[in-house]
């Protein structure tokens, strides 16, 4: 086996590892799960140390000019990269039954094949043919409004963010400081809840696109969910975005 077949291989059996049945209990429950320790430190250099290699990238998006904050992220091109390939080809089947159970309750027309390939080929179809994987680079000040991913008609409901800087001063070997993940929770006729989401180098937490369902006094209602990143306070942070469906 190549090292890469290897690498690769590796990966999958960390992804399978996972206690999925308690990730979709969260993921019914909040909106969001955490997968500890997804990555290692080195695998997560070595995609921060790509940001400025132009060739993995079809475009560069500064956030300030667009209004969505301060920052700026970069969508990779295909072929992605062998290690953003495998981690979208292996979280996508067992957070596909996650997104077809919250379709069912919420009686949306939505069809989630058992394989990744399977399901862009139907965005694909729908003129969505853009790879919407990206790298986030934050320097001090920056930030992240409160957003969701969308891009087009065919949405994959879940979607996953892996940080792969150390939060923490930089005298006790962290890379930044601040720059929390926050979730905002909006259900009808109710105040936002704020939630901010604890997450470690290599962590990855999988959390909703646009809303989940929750189960009221008569059956199923939308829990609208949006995602930003604070303000950094020092320091640099680099975050890897795996979303499943494609863009216009």
């Amino acid at each position: 086996m190549s090292d890469t077949a290897d690498a690769r291989a590796r990966l999958r059996r960390r992804i399978d590892g996972y206690d999925w049945n308690a990730v979709g209990a969260a993921l019914d429950a909040q909106g969001w799960a955490n997968l500890p320790a997804l990555l290692s430190a080195r695998q997560c250099a070595a995609l921060a140390d790509g940001y400025d290699e132009d060739e993995r990238y079809r475009s560069r998006i500064a956030m300030q000019r667009h209004g969505f904050g301060r920052g700026e992220y970069r969508y990779f091109r295909y072929p992605l990269p062998t290690m953003v390939q495998t981690l979208r080809e292996g979280l996508y089947p067992h957070l596909a039954p996650v997104a077809a159970r919250w379709s069912a309750a919420l009686a949306e027309a939505g069809e989630y094949p058992d394989t990744l390939d399977a399901f862009l080929a139907r965005c694909h179809a729908a003129g969505q043919a853009r790879p919407t994987p990206l790298l986030l680079r934050y320097v001090e000040g920056d930030y992240n409004c409160l957003h969701q991913d969308v891009y087009g008609e065919r949405v994959f409901p879940l979607q996953a963010a892996i940080l792969l800087s150390q939060p923490g001063p930089a005298e006790e070997g962290g890379d930044f400081e601040g720059g929390e993940f926050v979730l905002t929770e909006q259900r009808p006729r109710m105040q936002s809840r704020a939630q901010v989401v604890p997450l470690r180098q290599g962590d990855a937490v999988v959390f909703a696109v646009r809303h989940r369902p929750q189960r009221g006094a008569r059956g199923f209602y939308r829990v609208n969910l949006r995602h930003g990143v604070s303000a950094l306070r020092a320091g640099r942070r680099h975050t890897l975005g795996v979303i499943f469906h494609d863009a216009q």
